[in-house]
């Protein structure tokens, strides 16, 4: 009897061993099935990142390449501003010389001066209109009969018509008007008075009786334009700017702009 009981322990001992062994073959094959699920997911970041990595070095190589190309566009249009630099100084230069050769006589008497960068200033307030008025003065009315066809006559010759873009009178004031007057109403009768005056000059020197301005009359229409400025580029005594000049504020400008300049700020704005 005893010996039976002794054999049904070491039978059920064995039994329970061998579930437990049972236990830990599956848990070892659910743990590696788990792994393996995990390097599955694991290889497949990986591959997904390997992906990546070869889309970011194409969008590199595809970025290279177009700095590159910008960077060689970036020397084309720098060698252009350059060569169209050299064209606008030569121009500017140039024009500046004919423009003193035919006036340097006149700007004395005149009371007009000529600018580096070629624009004709007339500086009595006295002789171009009365104070706060915009008709022109019979004298300069006669100034502008000797001054304006010669000015045409060398803006529109041959070495200066094709590279001209416009032709443009300034009225300036003074930033005084009588008192009273809030400083927007200064503001804007200075800037009604300027522009007047200079679409009165425009006026009349568009209808004066000379060929060359007869003659040049529909390019004066794309080129000759007035503009207003009132009181925004005022004249100083001093270097500092403390110190207005009422005479020389209120003036009279011929500006003449070149078409390189236009195309020197085409390239750049395309630049940016």
């Amino acid at each position: 009897m005893n010996s039976d009981n002794e054999w049904m322990s070491i039978s059920d001992m064995m039994s329970g061993l061998m579930l437990i062994f049972m236990f830990i073959a599956i848990s070892f094959m659910i743990q590696v099935q788990s792994d393996k699920e995990k390097l599955e997911i694991n290889n497949n970041k990986l591959e997904a990142l390997m992906i990546e990595a070869k889309k970011d070095k194409e969008k590199l190589e595809i970025n290279n390449k177009e700095l590159e190309r910008l960077m060689k566009l970036a020397k084309q249009d720098k060698n252009k501003i350059k060569n169209i630099a050299k064209t606008y100084f030569k121009d500017k230069e140039e024009l500046n010389k004919a423009l003193n050769k035919e006036f340097v006589d006149d700007l004395k008497r005149w009371e007009a001066e000529i600018t580096l960068d070629n624009t004709i200033v007339f500086n009595s307030p006295n002789v171009l209109f009365q104070n706060g008025k915009s008709q022109l003065k019979k004298d300069f009315k006669t100034i502008l009969n000797d001054f304006f066809p010669r000015y045409i006559s060398v803006l529109s010759s041959k070495e200066y018509k094709n590279e001209i873009d416009e032709i443009r009178i300034e009225g300036h004031t003074s930033n005084s008007w009588r008192k009273g007057l809030s400083t927007d109403l200064v503001y804007l009768k200075n800037m009604k008075l300027s522009q007047t005056r200079a679409n009165n000059v425009l006026a009349y020197c568009y209808q004066i009786k000379m060929n060359s301005i007869y003659q040049n009359k529909v390019w004066l229409e794309k080129h000759f334009r007035a503009n207003g400025m009132a009181f925004s580029k005022l004249k100083y005594l001093d270097i500092n700017q403390t110190i207005l000049d009422p005479i020389k504020s209120r003036r009279v400008e011929f500006r003449v702009q070149l078409k390189t300049e236009e195309k020197i700020y085409k390239i750049l704005k395309v630049s940016n």
